[in-house]
């Protein structure tokens, strides 16, 4: 087994505990957030030493007040009741923006200073317009390379996972992982027409999407979505929900997905079988399915199990990393998921890892429950990819099981 990442185990409890300090954040985010995104880049850029001239000063702190303004009107229009693409893109963008902006304003703003201050640069009017300097030109390159990073073509990433219950005749089965596609306001029908032929040349035998598959309805997102119809796979073709689902009509979503040729694991499974051995391939709606008061959408692993021989090696596609403590307790070997985005923008890793319990890779839960955590493939919202690059994930499976060789 390869590319095994975090195994530290965290408890129910400390896990419950990260999520409810989590949600008390929340409920202030929306008012403290843009303030912050916008204000302290204002402070160090403009007001911490520089002495600008005042046209300057007065320019810059106007471009500041219209960013605090204008992102949340923005976002309000493009994801709120009106939906307007153009609003929303303005809006993602300025949010991807402003928290690089507001990350290195931080971070080299406060280094810098020292550094320079060891160097012998102590005139306070030197050293804060270098610090403009370096944090702008630092932004403008990471912004630059994320917007390249989040609209290429996602490298493959492959790994080898070895499944004790696994039976020989299923060893080196190819299984293919897509997630988080969101499809959304900017336009990327030929991006995920390129996604679909990458996948095509892996030879995968089962092909996966573990959900949020778009923001926005079936039908508006559906030419997006159409050339999903052409992935290849030797086996079947399975989905899941996400909860970006749940915010544009599921229920679309799983209907166009069974019309491309998916099969919708909504709490079922289907039998995978090769060389005499048999692999369960089950799917939950997503954790958030049951607060969405859509009849009849629910996470129930029960369900997904019923009738499945308990000794059969189980494959699981759940959308968020969090639903591992339910299957750890139902010995699931192994898990696939997404939803992470692998935090996207760095810092933003350190937030989700407070939601969920695994950020990206594979990771040990229980007495055999093995997890991996797809960084996923498109991006949400800001259209940025910072040190959290996409993927698409080829995972080979093996079996210890295999003949003895004479």
């Amino acid at each position: 087994m390869t590319d095994t990442n975090d195994t530290r185990p965290v408890s129910s409890e400390a896990r419950a505990a990260r999520q409810s300090r989590l949600h008390r954040l929340m409920r202030y985010l929306p008012l403290i957030a843009p303030v912050l995104l916008w204000a302290v880049p204002c402070w160090v850029l403009l007001h911490s030493g520089q002495h600008w001239p005042l046209p300057v000063t007065l320019g810059g702190t106007a471009l500041f007040a219209l960013g605090l303004v204008g992102m949340p009107f923005a976002m309000a229009r493009g994801h709120g009741r009106r939906q307007q693409d153009g609003a929303a893109i303005v809006g993602d963008t300025l949010l991807g923006s402003s928290w690089v902006l507001f990350t290195w304003s931080v971070l080299l703003g406060v280094a810098l200073r020292l550094v320079l201050t060891v160097a012998g640069v102590g005139e306070s009017q030197d050293q804060a317009r270098i610090v403009t300097f370096a944090v702008l030109g630092l932004t403008a390159v990471l912004l630059t390379w994320g917007y390249v990073e989040a609209r290429r073509v996602p490298r493959v990433r492959r790994l080898d996972v070895q499944l004790p219950r696994l039976g020989a005749g299923l060893d080196g089965l190819r299984v293919v992982l897509i997630t988080d596609t969101h499809y959304g306001p900017l336009d990327r029908s030929r991006w995920s027409a390129q996604v679909c032929e990458t996948v095509n040349t892996l030879e995968a035998d089962l092909v996966c999407h573990t959900g949020d598959i778009a923001d926005g309805t079936a039908e508006r997102r559906r030419a997006q979505a159409a050339p999903l119809a052409t992935v290849r796979a030797s086996r079947a073709r399975v989905y899941v929900t996400g909860n970006h689902e749940y915010y544009s009509e599921a229920q679309g979503w799983v209907d166009l997905m069974d019309e491309l040729g998916w099969e919708p694991l909504r709490n079922r499974h289907v039998l995978l079988e090769r060389g005499g051995d048999t692999l369960v391939v089950a799917g939950v709606d997503d954790v958030t399915a049951e607060s969405s008061g859509l009849a009849g959408h629910r996470a129930h692993l029960a369900g997904a199990l019923k009738g499945a021989d308990p000794d059969l090696p189980v494959l699981l596609l759940a959308h968020q990393p969090k639903f591992i403590d339910r299957a750890a307790a139902a010995g699931i070997d192994l898990q696939l998921s997404g939803h992470t985005h692998g935090g996207q923008i760095w810092p933003f890793h350190h937030l989700v890892r407070i939601d969920q319990p695994a950020l990206a890779g594979l990771t040990h839960h229980g007495a055999r429950t093995l997890l991996y955590t797809s960084r996923g493939t498109g991006f949400w919202g800001p259209p940025f990819r910072v040190f959290a690059p996409s993927e698409i994930t080829l995972l080979v499976l093996r079996s210890p099981n295999l003949p003895s060789q004479t």
